[in-house]
């Protein structure tokens, strides 16, 4: 087994938007090297747009990123399949040669040693012999078999999952399960955005919860509680156009030492499985719960998908 070090993710007082507004609040937390962290809420609780504020594609309009995330050498990144134009005309063999780019460069020498890397690759996700299929012939299940295998190759110290698991079956699930757990033991830290709350509490050992800002983030068992997840569903504004600027620590002290808290709990420092006791009012059109509905994208606007 290859060990590998990664470094702690530390988020500190993070917000994250577009266009100056906010989609994710004051987010504070740290992810440890060699994590398998779950990221859950419902729709247009945040969760995809903190994994694109650690993979560096947003700046925080708030507080900052700063350790082992936000520099593409040291990230592997799943999307989630609806984002991937498998129209376009590759083989399954190119797309999981695009893993080793990184140390070889996009116009690199390519070797029969690499070529025999991808064929590994391959062959830990059960994909051996599909080397010359086009990718658009794939069923969703061998695409993310395909994906994981180019992750492999990629040798990142930090790897970022978006709904990996949604729409395949249960074997290629548990397949890709032991290629994560693979991971985790070799010291790289996983992240990853789900869905199913069963496949949480079976395999992730740190769950995130949030609503736009924590719910808790701790020990799995901690958070996922029964009154953590009615607060979780109790968040229904969808992400809003016209949601104001959020400035980070607007409530806050100095503690005398020339740092300066606000006075929200984020994250696991101190206790687990609890965050924020009300939602933030960004989204709302004057009271407090009644949230404005977002305006259809334009085709001038690329649409974002906030959750």
């Amino acid at each position: 087994m290859k060990p590998v070090r990664a470094e702690p993710i530390i988020l500190d007082d993070l917000t994250l938007g577009y266009d100056r507004h906010p989609a994710v609040h004051h987010l504070t937390g740290r992810i440890e090297p060699g994590a398998m962290l779950a990221i859950v809420g419902p729709n247009g609780a945040g969760k995809s747009t903190l994994l694109k504020g650690l993979i560096g594609e947003l700046r925080p309009l708030g507080g900052r990123i700063s350790g082992g995330a936000g520099r593409r050498a040291t990230l592997a990144y799943v999307p989630q399949k609806d984002g991937i134009d498998v129209s376009y005309p590759v083989s399954v063999f190119d797309l999981v040669a695009m893993g080793l780019w990184e140390r070889r460069g996009v116009f690199g020498a390519f070797g029969r040693r690499d070529g025999g890397a991808v064929s590994e690759a391959l062959g830990l996700v059960g994909l051996s012999g599909f080397e010359r299929r086009a990718v658009g012939t794939l069923s969703g299940g061998q695409l993310q078999r395909a994906l994981f295998a180019r992750v492999s190759l990629q040798d990142a110290p930090v790897i970022l999952l978006d709904e990996p698991f949604s729409a395949i079956d249960n074997a290629t699930m548990d397949d890709l399960m032991t290629l994560v757990r693979r991971w985790s033991e070799e010291g790289r830290t996983v992240v990853a955005v789900l869905h199913d709350l069963a496949a949480v509490r079976a395999h992730f050992p740190q769950t995130l919860l949030m609503a736009r800002h924590a719910i808790g983030w701790g020990r799995t068992a901690e958070v996922l509680t029964p009154d953590n997840l009615a607060r979780a569903r109790g968040m229904t504004e969808a992400f809003d156009d016209e949601a104001p600027f959020c400035e980070a620590n607007p409530v806050g002290h100095d503690d005398g030492h020339g740092h300066h808290h606000d006075h929200h709990d984020h994250g696991p420092g101190g206790h687990h499985g609890h965050g924020h006791d009300h939602p933030h009012a960004h989204g709302h059109d004057g009271a407090q719960g009644q949230a404005r509905k977002p305006e259809p994208a334009s085709n001038a606007q690329a649409p974002h998908r906030h959750d």
